[in-house]
C-alpha cells in the first residue's frame, strides 16, 4: 500500500494541455487527490474547476488559496460551486500566505492567527449565498505550522495542511488537533541515492522559502539557526525537510509521518536532474496507489 495519496502540482508552470495530461496521468495511477498552488499566475479556483471538468475521479485541492486574495463570501461561494459541479471532488485549503500576498493588493498585513480566526468564523457563519441543499460538503483545511494556528484549525476547520515538517512536529500537531481532525503533510521527495543531486534538487525547491520569516520560525523551533537557512541552506536543513534515497528509504521516511499522526501525505516530487523535470515522475509512478 502506498503511503502517498495526493500529489502537489505547480500548475502555473504548465501549459493547459500539459496540465490536463498531468492530472489525467495522476488519475490513471490511482491518486486520490491533486493539489495546486496559489501563486501569481492563474486564478486557483478557476484552474481547479477546469481540471475537475476534464477529469472523472481525482479530487482537486487548493494548496493553498490565500485569504488576502478573496473575502470570505467569495471563498465560500467558490468552494460550494466547485463541489456541486464536480460531484464533491473539491477540497479547500486556505491560508494567510506571506506579507507579499497582502502588500501586492495594497491591504495591510494583520496578525496571521487573528486574521485567520476572523476569516474562518465568518465563513462558518451566515452568508448571503444560496446553494442547493444537495451540494456535497467541502473539506476545509487551514495551512498551519505553529501551535496557535493549529489551534485555529482544530477549532474552526476540518484539519490542517502542513509543510516543512518532521515526524516529531507532526506528532505535536496531532496532539493539538486532536484525534478527529485531518493532518495533511506536504513532503518534498527526490528519488536518488546521489546526495549531491538530491541536495541540489532540495535547495532549488527550498530557495523561495529560505528568506521567509514564517519558515525560519518553523526551523528555529526544530533547532536550526540562521546559519542553516543562509547561503542556500545547510545540508542538515535540506536532509531534514527533503526525503531522498532509494524507494525503500523514501517509503520508510514517509511512513514515519503517518505513524506520527499524519492523515494524508501529499507528495511534492523533485527531479534529481535539473535538465530533466520529467524525472520526477519516476517517484510519482513508483509510489502510485494503483501499482
Amino acid at each position: 500500500m502506498s503511503p502517498v495519496s495526493g500529489v502537489m502540482t505547480a500548475a502555473d508552470f504548465m501549459s493547459p494541455d500539459e496540465l490536463l495530461a498531468h492530472a489525467r496521468r495522476l488519475e490513471a495511477l490511482g491518486y486520490d487527490s491533486m493539489w495546486i498552488t496559489d501563486m501569481f499566475g492563474r486564478e486557483i479556483y478557476v484552474t481547479a474547476g477546469w481540471i475537475l471538468a476534464h477529469t472523472e475521479t481525482i479530487r482537486v485541492g487548493t494548496g493553498i488559496a490565500h485569504i488576502y486574495g478573496r473575502d470570505h463570501i467569495a471563498s465560500v461561494q467558490a468552494a460550494r460551486t466547485l463541489s456541486e459541479l464536480s460531484g464533491g471532488r473539491f477540497i479547500q485549503g486556505l491560508g494567510v500566505s506571506h506579507p507579499i500576498a497582502s502588500e501586492m493588493r495594497g491591504v495591510p498585513w494583520e496578525n496571521p492567527v487573528t486574521k485567520t480566526r476572523a476569516y474562518l468564523t465568518a465563513m462558518r457563519g451566515e452568508t448571503p449565498i444560496r446553494t442547493r441543499p444537495d451540494v456535497p460538503p467541502v473539506p476545509l483545511y487551514v495551512a498551519a505550522h505553529g501551535p496557535k494556528m493549529l489551534g485555529v484549525a482544530a477549532e474552526l476547520a476540518d484539519g490542517a495542511d502542513t509543510y516543512m515538517q518532521t515526524p516529531e512536529s507532526c506528532r505535536e500537531a496531532r496532539s493539538i488537533l486532536g484525534p478527529d481532525k485531518a493532518l495533511n503533510v506536504l513532503v518534498l521527495s527526490c528519488l536518488t541515492n546521489d546526495a549531491d543531486a538530491a541536495r541540489s534538487a532540495g535547495r532549488r525547491a527550498l530557495s523561495m522559502y529560505l528568506p521567509l520569516p514564517a519558515y525560519q520560525r518553523v526551523w528555529a523551533r526544530s533547532g536550526f539557526t540562521e546559519a542553516d537557512w543562509s547561503n542556500g541552506g545547510s545540508d542538515r536543513l535540506v536532509d531534514t525537510y527533503v526525503v531522498w534515497g532509494d524507494l525503500d528509504a523514501i517509503r520508510t521516511r514517509l511512513q514515519a509521518f503517518l505513524d506520527a499522526g499524519a492523515t494524508e501525505i501529499v507528495l511534492a516530487a523533485l527531479s534529481p536532474d535539473p535538465h530533466d523535470p520529467g524525472a520526477a515522475w519516476n517517484l510519482i509512478e513508483a509510489l502510485a496507489p494503483a501499482r
